[in-house]
């Protein structure tokens, strides 16, 4: 029952500064015209969009380490290692975000930074992030629960970390295209690794992982009234960034790296389709979508926002569900 309330404790705690924040937040956003730029590129419904605030990921960002500072100075919580790691890949990726969007909003495009500037400061955290988690006792062994089975990686271990950091917060990225989509499947998500790390009683501070994961489940429910359709504010880079690079983060800890390819299988699939359109233009000159990532195939097949936003919510918690079963259960 202690687990439980500390649950409910998280998640009422982020819902509710996460609201006080959007309310604040938003009018000041508008104030100083931090208006999103939408790509002409994408469907012509988007462009009614244009000028929507941005940067909104500071919405569920703030509340999370505001929360986590209470129940330090509390007493609820205590800091430990595998904790503070988490958090540095949080915020270092939510202030890659921030230079990103704030490029964006600067030059009134929707450019931002370079995709190999982008890329390196991406690889720089993540190896940041091996170095402290080996350094930490981190293990490089690759784990099948299910089968039994154990693969030594060795130094290919600081690769397949790469990848996943890299992919995962890029896929985030990829997916934040219509309104509440990204934040939705995220919350999911953090729901799921929340339960997940709160069975992990052989790691350090497993307790205050999943009360962090709660903690932005919390938040990112707050965050999505102002953000479901239509959609008063947006994540941003800021936002997808920090989210994608926490997920990764908290499945290489936990020792659940394979669980989080079914955790995020609408993230992962949503980029797959963004990388076969990519290939078959370049290679065969031919469409394999209507338009990519797959949100928006099914808009230019004429879907409307909300019912495809509900179909990939839903994909989402089912498949959750089916990873909590496989990394708590079997």
């Amino acid at each position: 029952m202690l687990i439980l309330a500390k649950a409910a404790m998280a998640l009422m705690l982020g819902f509710v500064l996460s609201l006080i924040t959007g309310l604040i937040v938003i009018p000041l956003f508008r104030k100083i015209h931090l208006g999103q730029s939408v790509s002409k590129l994408i469907s012509k419904r988007h462009l009614e969009k244009e000028g929507t605030p941005t940067m909104g990921g500071v919405i569920f960002i703030l509340p999370v380490v505001i929360s986590l500072m209470l129940l330090l100075i509390k007493g609820s919580i205590s800091i430990s290692y595998n904790l503070v790691i988490i958090i540095f890949v949080f915020l270092a990726y939510a202030f890659l975000g921030f230079l990103d969007d704030f490029k964006k909003v600067k030059y009134h495009n929707n450019n931002g930074i370079s995709l190999v500037t982008k890329f390196l400061i991406q690889m720089i955290i993540a190896l940041v992030f091996f170095y402290l988690f080996m350094k930490g006792g981190g293990d490089s062994t690759l784990r099948f629960t299910f089968l039994g089975l154990s693969i030594p990686l060795g130094w290919t271990f600081g690769l397949f970390i790469l990848f996943l950091l890299v992919g995962t917060t890029n896929a985030v990225n990829i997916t934040d295209g219509l309104d509440g989509l990204s934040g939705g499947l995220s919350a999911i998500a953090f729901f799921a690794f929340g339960i997940i790390s709160w069975n992990c009683g052989w790691l350090e501070g497993y307790q205050e992982i999943a009360i962090f994961c709660f903690l932005l489940v919390g938040s990112l429910a707050g965050f999505l009234v102002f953000n479901t359709y239509p959609a008063k504010v947006f994540m941003g880079d800021l936002g997808s960034l920090a989210l994608g690079g926490a997920l990764a983060s908290i499945a290489i800890i936990t020792r659940h790296e394979l669980s989080l390819a079914l955790i995020g299988g609408v993230f992962v699939i949503e980029t797959l389709s963004s990388l076969m359109q990519i290939v078959s233009i370049r290679q065969f000159n031919k469409k394999i979508f209507l338009k990519a990532p797959l949100h928006h195939h099914f808009e230019e097949l004429g879907w409307k926002e909300q019912d495809i936003i509900k179909l990939f919510w839903v994909v989402g918690f089912i498949l959750a569900m089916a990873a909590i079963t496989y990394g708590v259960w079997l």
